[in-house]
């Protein structure tokens, strides 16, 4: 089922100057949990999911999120890209298959096989838009999920290529703006349970390179479209997973991971930035923060069946 907030939280999705700090606050709402906004290819809108929906989001004044329909499809999960066209989007629904679909509406299309009962969570697409690079978790062998890994599929559908086979989990993978790298975050290095790193490797799976290396827990590796700088959410260390309702950091460091630098503190994690979040001019990104105005605390919640969000 999909996120809700807590008495008292709000969703408040925002956009941020990379080069001044200056930022504005878009929409704040009390009703639905938004997540993971992106741009469309001219900057005037953020497309964002909520309640297991897609909204469009007008960067104008007084400016309210408006559905759009999708026709007859599962409830969405916070992983949607848009399609290069600029007229499709694809997303992640919860009957674990990846959809492409018209920004305007209507029907879809599915992309993704059967897979035995793989779950699909797409995180990246081409920059010519002919595959999709998604993260893939393996049904459940005796109750217990396997680790994530990173896989690829045609846009159009067709056979999917498996390019990391690790014993511990990754995430968030990414065609970086020239398609010479897939940007990724990863376990495979951890000194501790959670202990997630940024990583890079060709779109073949070879030549696997680790960035970033601290104590922090790093996720979702974006890329800006100028090639020139990596936007990323850092969770306090200890953190397992990517959840919500956390004290994290949004960082930025050059592609080869290098000249880390904190952007902004916040009160977030899971939703806050899980799809690509650069506006096409590379001066912006777009996020969602959920303070609690009340002392209430939130319970965690998991998927349907309680599979992994990704």
């Amino acid at each position: 089922m999909a996120r809700t907030l807590a008495r008292g939280q709000l969703a408040r999705i925002l956009t941020l100057d990379v080069n001044t700090g200056e930022e504005q606050v878009r929409f704040e709402s009390r009703e639905i949990l938004y997540e993971a906004p992106n741009w469309s290819l001219d900057g005037s809108t953020l497309y964002i999911n909520g309640d297991g929906h897609l909204f469009r989001l007008e960067l104008r004044d007084g400016a309210e999120p408006e559905r759009i329909d999708l026709g007859d499809i599962p409830e969405l999960n916070n992983d949607h890209v848009l399609d290069p066209d600029g007229e499709h989007v694809f997303v992640s629904a919860q009957d674990r298959h990846i959809y492409r679909a018209q920004l305007t509406g209507g029907p879809l299309t599915r992309v993704t096989n059967d897979n035995d009962g793989r779950l699909h969570f797409l995180h990246g697409v081409s920059p010519d838009g002919s595959t999709l690079a998604y993260i893939g978790i393996a049904a459940p062998a005796d109750g217990v999920w396997s680790p994530a890994n990173v896989f690829t599929v045609p846009a159009a559908g067709g056979t999917d290529t498996q390019l990391t086979d690790d014993e511990y989990p990754d995430d968030g993978s990414e065609y970086s703006p020239d398609g010479e790298w897939i940007y990724f975050n990863s376990e495979r290095e951890r000194t501790r349970p959670g202990h997630a790193q940024l990583f890079r490797m060709r779109p073949d799976g070879s030549g696997v390179e680790q960035l970033s290396d601290d104590e922090r827990v790093n996720w979702f590796p974006h890329i800006s479209p100028d090639g020139t700088t990596i936007a990323y959410i850092s969770f306090p260390p200890e953190t397992e997973g990517h959840p919500d309702d956390r004290e994290v950091v949004l960082r930025l460091c050059d592609p080869d991971g290098s000249n880390v630098r904190d952007l902004r503190h916040l009160f977030g994690g899971q939703g806050t930035i899980n799809v690509p979040s650069w506006s096409p001019n590379s001066t912006h990104i777009a996020f969602v923060e959920y303070p609690i105005e009340t002392a209430t605390a939130k319970l965690l919640k998991s998927g349907p069946e309680g599979y992994p969000q990704c």
